[in-house]
């Protein structure tokens, strides 16, 4: 009797154990950072938006502020977005690296790709840079 309930209680305990067999795809996870610094710039969270940001972009702004205003002054199409939708992604040399395009349509009305370059650190992804271009392609609907 008493092996039917070691038994069971060790098949309780590996159902309500959470399986982390796989490692995060650094796709996902990284999408879902930039996620989540978009959504801290538009609630004009510079502590979260500024959190994100890699060692190289924190020693040309190493105040949460001058990157904040940087970011207003220079991407407002990242900064405030109208709408978003992430495109083509590229992981290079095993995830050390990666590319996000991010589509995003301005409050403007004006359409925008911004490319993210994402690095892999100790403590994890950060975002190492953002180029934005205007999307002259896009004919509206």
């Amino acid at each position: 009797m008493r092996a039917f309930f070691a038994v069971l209680i060790l098949c309780a305990a590996s159902a309500l154990s959470p399986v982390s067999a796989r490692a995060e795809d650094p796709i996902d996870t990284t999408r879902t950072m930039i996620e989540a610094q978009i959504k801290a710039f538009l609630k004009d969270d510079a502590e979260t938006a500024y959190s994100f940001a890699a060692p190289g972009i924190r020693a040309l702004y190493p105040d949460k502020n001058l990157f904040f205003a940087m970011v207003k002054k220079s991407y407002e199409p990242v900064y405030h977005p109208g709408n978003y939708a992430f495109g083509r992604s590229r992981s290079i040399d095993n995830g050390a690296l990666i590319y996000h395009e991010v589509l995003i349509s301005g409050r403007d009305g004006k359409d925008w790709t911004a490319i993210y370059q994402i690095i892999r650190q100790p403590d994890g992804y950060r975002i190492n840079g953002v180029q934005i271009m205007p999307d002259a392609d896009s004919k509206g609907i």
